[in-house]
C-alpha cells in the first residue's frame, strides 16, 4: 500500500512540473524557458526538480510523452464502433480533432500566439512527430476498412495515413496564420472566406488521395470559422 501511495505521489509531483513547463512553453517558448522559471513557478528547490528530471531536455521528453498518451484515447470509441462505415469513421476522426480544439479554445488561442515562434521550433517539431506516430496506426485501420468496403480506391495504400496527417498539419498551420493575420489587417470577412476556401481545398485533396467520392467529407462553413475569428479577437492583447 505504501508503495502505491509513493508511486501516486511521485506521478503527481512529476505532472506538476510538466504542467508548469507547459504553461511556460505556451507563454514564453521552450528556448526562453529555464529550469529557474519552473522553480519559481512552483516555488520548489532545484533538488526537488532534479529528483524528477535530470535536465531541461528531459522535461521536454516528458512533455512529449504525455502528449502521446493524450492524442490516441479520444479516437478509440469511433475506431472500435462496428456500426460505422469507413467514411463515417474518417469524418468522426476529423470531427474529434475539431472538438478537442473547441473544448480547449482559450488555450489554443493563447498557444497560437507563441507556437510558431522560433523559440518553440524544437517543441513544435517533436510534437508533430509524436502526434504523427500515434495517429498513423489509427488512420491505417480506417483506410483498410474503406478499401474493403470499396469506398476508398487506392493505387498505393502504404503511407497514405502519413500523407493525410501531413495535409492536416499543413491545413492547421495555414488556418492559424490566417487567423493571426487579423491582428494586422482587419478584413474579417476576407479572412473567413480564405479559411473556408483553404479547408475545402485540403478536404478535396484528402478525398483525391483516398480515391473517395467528391464532397464525401465535411467542408467548414462561415459560421464554424467565425467562432475562431471571435476567439482570436477576444484573446489578442490590445
Amino acid at each position: 500500500m505504501a508503495r502505491i501511495v509513493k508511486e501516486h505521489e511521485y506521478k503527481k509531483k512529476r505532472n506538476e512540473i510538466l504542467d508548469a513547463a507547459q504553461r511556460l512553453i505556451y507563454t514564453k517558448g521552450y528556448e526562453r524557458m529555464t529550469i529557474g522559471d519552473i522553480l519559481t513557478d512552483l516555488q520548489i528547490s532545484s533538488g526537488a526538480f532534479y529528483h524528477y528530471f535530470k535536465s531541461k531536455p528531459a522535461v521536454l521528453e516528458g512533455f512529449i510523452e504525455r502528449i502521446k498518451e493524450e492524442v490516441e484515447s479520444p479516437f478509440l470509441p469511433i475506431l472500435h464502433d462496428p456500426h460505422l462505415s469507413a467514411l463515417e469513421k474518417l469524418q468522426g476522426f476529423f470531427n474529434t480533432l475539431d472538438n478537442l480544439r473547441l473544448v480547449r479554445k482559450t488555450d489554443v488561442v493563447e498557444l497560437a500566439h507563441i507556437w510558431y515562434d522560433d523559440s518553440n521550433a524544437i517543441v513544435r517539431q517533436k510534437v508533430d512527430e509524436a502526434v504523427l506516430k500515434q495517429r498513423v496506426p489509427l488512420l491505417n485501420e480506417i483506410i483498410h476498412q474503406g478499401i474493403q468496403e470499396g469506398i476508398f480506391k487506392l493505387a498505393y495504400s502504404e503511407h497514405i495515413s502519413e500523407v493525410i496527417l501531413f495535409l492536416l498539419q499543413g491545413m492547421g498551420t495555414t488556418h492559424v496564420k490566417l487567423l493571426l493575420s487579423l491582428t494586422q489587417e482587419h478584413d474579417e470577412q476576407r479572412c473567413i472566406e480564405r479559411i473556408v476556401s483553404v479547408h475545402a481545398a485540403y478536404m478535396d485533396a484528402i478525398e483525391r488521395v483516398l480515391g473517395a467520392p467528391l464532397n464525401s467529407l465535411y467542408r467548414a462553413d462561415t459560421e464554424a470559422v467565425r467562432v475562431w475569428v471571435k476567439a482570436i479577437k477576444d484573446g489578442t492583447p490590445n
